[in-house]
């Protein structure tokens, strides 16, 4: 197993950054099953499989968090022939998980309900290996919608700033500065125990404005860091007309994605809500980094080459590479106070 090698700080019990869930009643487990990572505290050392995680990637896909992975194991200088990469969630075909070094390379599924069973579990899972000083980041794919407020775009050879940008091309990548729902407000809302529970979805400035600074460093595709809109669904509930259900216009779709350009959102997804809301409660910084596969303004289906997907995806793995790196470089030669 490809999970050591790059030297790293085990938790700490003198941290005051351990990660902790907001549940009392976790701590009181005499046993405490994950059961769609098919992990338990009773058949699996958390400490000495997980206690050296500093950075949680996530994704939709299986495949795309292992071939993250595996290019963060060539980054990271722990690539070697014949080194394997095994699926720690093996026991399960719910959700992928893959270690490298002080990195987790994480699938959630698709949208909010399978994000949020992730994160249940992920969480518990760092707490119960005694991790420190963790961040996470979601790195993914979203559907653009043209300009953005208060965004940069650098590409080789040109730099651009101001108040708007005229479009988001395919391939563009988004930070995410907050996440709004379907009506634009920053929450996200769920019924517990018969009752609407709203929780805001702020996520870290700091960590998106460090990511920005990386993206400025690296000069290989625009990127913008701008509002991400979380939907429920892919079809109706992000305004397409493609769908097997469609209630509306063309007209009603150009008007509601006017209007979410309008309220600053510069890309569409379906999970940063729930992951700003649930690593917010649980105080882990968190950030959200997807590339766009098309302007939502111009269609509605993906339709681009595969291999012009394939190197789109490996955009917000690049930047999140980069940015892991100059993280532990940093950690390595601490500034002189």
């Amino acid at each position: 197993m490809a999970s050591s090698g790059l030297q790293t700080k085990k938790g700490d019990s003198h941290s005051d950054h351990l990660v902790q869930p907001t549940n009392p009643n976790v701590a009181a487990m005499q046993e405490d099953v994950l059961y769609h990572f098919s992990l338990s505290t009773s058949t699996h050392d958390f400490p000495a499989m997980f206690g050296d995680v500093k950075f949680v990637c996530v994704g939709g896909s299986p495949t795309r968090m292992e071939a993250f992975a595996k290019y963060m194991a060539k980054e990271l200088g722990l690539d070697h022939p014949g080194a394997e990469y095994p699926n720690i969630c093996r026991g399960t075909d719910r959700f992928a998980m893959f270690k490298v070094g002080p990195v987790l390379s994480v699938s959630h599924g698709i949208g909010i309900p399978s994000t949020s069973v992730m994160l249940h579990e992920l969480i518990k899972l760092l707490y119960h290996a005694h991790c420190s000083d963790v961040t996470v980041i979601r790195i993914g794919t979203s559907g653009g919608i043209g300009s953005c407020r208060e965004s940069k775009e650098r590409t080789r050879g040109s730099e651009k700033a101001g108040a708007h940008l005229l479009g988001l091309k395919p391939g563009s990548v988004v930070i995410t500065r907050q996440a709004v729902d379907a009506s634009f407000k920053p929450v996200f809302e769920q019924v517990v125990l018969g009752k609407r529970v709203v929780q805001r979805t702020h996520l870290d400035e700091e960590l998106a404005q460090e990511l920005m600074q990386c993206s400025l460093e690296l000069l290989d595709f625009p990127t913008v860091l701008g509002n991400t809109m979380c939907t429920s669904d892919f079809y109706e509930g992000q305004g397409r007309l493609d769908g097997a259900l469609c209630s509306y216009t063309e007209k009603d779709k150009q008007k509601y994605l006017q209007a979410a350009h309008s309220a600053g959102v510069c890309n569409i997804e379906m999970e940063s809500s729930v992951l700003a809301a649930i690593c917010g409660a649980c105080s882990i910084p968190v950030a959200v980094v997807c590339v766009t596969l098309l302007n939502r303004l111009e269609g509605d289906q993906v339709s681009s080459p595969h291999e012009v997907l394939v190197e789109y995806q490996q955009r917000p793995q690049r930047l999140v590479s980069h940015f892991i790196k100059k993280r532990l470089a940093a950690a390595r030669n601490p500034p002189n106070l």
